[in-house]
């Protein structure tokens, strides 16, 4: 055997020694929260665990009914996605299309420090500022869902701006020249021709930023208000999935531990049907 083919065997066994670590490690990790968290949802009843509203560990009968934090959850993620979307997608445009070299030169780099900086400043950030500021203007405490969706919005844009940016400088120039020859401006241009043409990698930059929110604890933990009961308004504490299982982990124990291993199933299933979802974007847009 020569010593190129021995190079290429070694690498090849390289490569699937580090796929099989990879792919045990994965079923390590299903193992240990659907072994652990099956049990528990068992006792407590898949429905009443699910949509009762009511979690009272410490009573007598106990209620564990992560209802309000799955409530919880899906409105700090509309909120961002509300927020961060729209911004980080007209940021990718300019950026793709409009900007001076000169200045993409700066905002490039500031928006991969943007994507760097730690979660817990993000949420020093928002008790510092964006919460005083929601409690002088609208009132309530600062912590709420307003003020984590404003947060959190703002943490998922260096993801929906770089893949964005990346799927619209994919295009061929043709797209852009076809439409301009049949009289488009240069507006319509971008977002009637390029927009829909890079629409896989824009869903899919939207679908990364689900993922950020959804599984994003530190930050949450110190603006969201943590408030167990169902909101009534966007200026209303609540607790999500993540928050929830990282207040009480550290003392529960027993069948409240239980529950909490069972929340983080429950918020697996979340990040595994988004990783299916990005895998579906991706190959309806290879197909077309």
């Amino acid at each position: 055997m020569t010593f190129s083919a021995f190079k290429e065997t070694a690498m090849k066994v390289v490569f699937a020694v580090t796929a099989a670590v990879f792919i045990l490690c994965v079923i390590v990790i299903c193992v240990f929260i659907f072994a652990r968290s099956v049990p528990a949802i068992g006792e407590i009843g898949l429905f009443e665990f699910l949509f009762s509203t009511e979690w009272a560990p410490n009573n007598t009968p106990a209620s564990y009914g992560i209802g309000t934090m799955i409530v919880g959850t899906c409105f700090v993620t509309a909120g961002a996605l509300v927020i961060g979307v729209p911004i980080g997608l007209l940021m990718a445009a300019f950026m793709a299309r409009y900007c001076p070299k000169p200045l993409y030169k700066v905002m490039k780099p500031m928006t991969n420090i943007l994507a760097g900086i730690p979660s817990i400043v993000y949420g020093y950030f928002g008790m510092m500022v964006i919460a005083p500021l929601i409690r002088d203007n609208f009132g309530g405490t600062g912590y709420s869902i307003l003020t984590a969706s404003i947060v959190l919005g703002i943490m998922i844009l260096p993801t929906v701006i770089g893949v964005s940016e990346s799927a619209l400088r994919a295009l061929p120039n043709t797209y852009y020249e076809g439409a301009l020859a049949l009289g488009a401006t240069h507006e319509h241009a971008v977002f009637m021709t390029e927009f829909p043409a890079a629409r896989s990698g824009i869903l899919t930059s939207v679908v990364l930023g689900l993922g950020r929110v959804v599984g994003e604890t530190m930050a949450v933990v110190m603006i969201v208000g943590n408030s167990t009961a169902l909101p009534d308004s966007l200026l209303d504490g609540v607790r999500t999935m993540t928050s929830h299982i990282v207040l009480e982990l550290g003392y529960a124990t027993d069948l409240h531990r239980g529950a909490l291993i069972a929340t983080a199933a429950v918020l697996f299933v979340f990040i595994l049907f988004i990783n299916l979802l990005i895998v579906a974007i991706r190959r309806k847009g290879r197909a077309k």
